[in-house]
């Protein structure tokens, strides 16, 4: 996902690699006279996987005024979380200067804090706040990115936006994301994800008593849309609304792998489930419209931008399905946002999300020309539009908490 919020899942398995098919057929029939034991066979089949691996690390991208020594630590292996840490450390500050609309919003007196805390799985988790510094915030929002992305870089503009709007904002790292520890974009369980999500929010709403009293929300882009449904249906009283931006929440039926094709990946990925393996076209074009912060996507420096790995491929896969059974039950207010020209995400999707949940409280925004990412890539005059349509719904949907809890 090039380090972005996208869903790699709707474009990863009609670009399966058919050569690999040699090693697959040899798997399936071997034509060896000599005996050979499942075992055996497996572990040859490995080996020509591990042959045919291709190494998909990024090319190193170079900046302008960037040392050697700071470059070197730019292009080091970001698969543990020791190098995106100090990946980030290092290149914050440049990141927060670049020339795009999230970055030039002024807030004074905006409360930001960092934290680390290990989980219950013994898991240190990065997660952030930003506070208005002077209001009592309206709500809290509580965010969930997309694959191979961060809650920093990209989403630190718009959190700011959000705490400038009236706001208490919090985001985390999911484990092998970002800051978090574990095996950079690595999914053993998307189930297992989303209770890390819910235990870390669960203990920032306990621990900040202000909040309380407070409505709060999910925000979810492309398969955090995934993450906070998931949350939901997992917690179906815990939050007062979602906002979800491209959401993740079902495959295009035309983009459906077929079922022995299917099959034959979730084989491969018991195998060698961490492997980078699924092939994937670069969609950096696909997601950003505007050209100019299409090149700004390089600043995201750990961001995932391997080939997916097998079982985190397998999981969203089977996540996806799961959602799309489960669509009717989705039953908390709702502000979908889709751009009609995404093909990363498909808008008729969440046409279908739309009229599906049960909602009594739901709404559908469709922007016309718009790529999948709404609020990062499109020209200026579209993220206002967008962001102007999340915080009018958040006020909106405050002020009913509000009224309804004076009551």
């Amino acid at each position: 996902e090039f380090g972005l919020s996208l869903s790699p899942i709707s474009h990863t398995f009609p670009y399966f690699d058919c050569s690999l098919l040699p090693g697959i057929h040899s798997l399936l029939f071997p034509t060896s006279l000599m005996p050979l034991t499942i075992s055996n066979h497996f572990q040859e089949f490995k080996r020509f996987l591990l042959r045919r691996e291709v190494k998909t690390l990024a090319m190193a991208t170079r900046f302008p005024g960037v040392d050697n020594e700071l470059q070197k630590i730019l292009d080091a292996n970001m698969d543990h979380v020791g190098a995106r840490r100090l990946a980030r450390e290092s290149f914050k500050d440049i990141q927060l200067r670049i020339d795009h609309i999230l970055f030039k919003t002024r807030c004074d007196g905006l409360k930001t804090e960092e934290s680390y805390e290990v989980n219950s799985k013994g898991v240190e988790i990065f997660y952030k706040s930003w506070l208005p510094g002077t209001a009592r915030p309206k709500a809290a929002v509580f965010y969930c990115h997309g694959y191979g992305d961060t809650c920093t870089f990209f989403f630190e503009g718009i959190a700011r936006k959000l705490a400038c709007a009236g706001y208490g904002v919090f985001a985390m790292d999911y484990p092998g994301f970002g800051l978090s520890e574990g095996l950079h974009c690595y999914i053993p369980s998307f189930d297992s994800l989303v209770d890390d999500v819910i235990e870390i929010y669960s203990k920032i709403k306990a621990e900040n008593l202000e909040f309380q009293s407070l409505p709060s929300f999910l925000f979810g882009q492309s398969m955090g849309g995934a993450v906070a449904l998931k949350m939901h249906l997992k917690q179906p009283k815990a939050w007062d609304g979602a906002v979800l931006v491209a959401p993740m929440c079902k495959i295009a039926d035309d983009m459906v792998p077929p079922k022995l094709l299917a099959q034959i990946l979730i084989g491969i990925a018991n195998i060698l489930p961490k492997k980078k393996l699924v092939p994937q076209k670069n969609l950096a074009v696909a997601a950003f419209r505007d050209l100019k912060k299409r090149e700004m996507t390089a600043y995201n420096v750990i961001g995932y931008r391997d080939k997916p790995r097998l079982w985190t491929a397998v999981e969203m896969l089977k996540t996806t399905q799961e959602i799309e059974r489960r669509l009717e039950e989705v039953s908390l207010p709702l502000l979908i946002l889709h751009g009609e020209a995404d093909i990363v995400t498909d808008p008729s999707v969440s046409k279908t999300f739309y009229e599906k949940a049960s909602s009594s409280d739901k709404k559908l925004k469709l922007y016309k020309d718009a790529y999948h990412s709404l609020l990062e890539g499109e020209p200026d005059e579209m993220i206002i539009q967008v962001f102007t349509d999340i915080v009018l719904w958040l006020d909106e949907h405050s002020l009913k908490h509000s009224s309804f809890s004076d009551k």
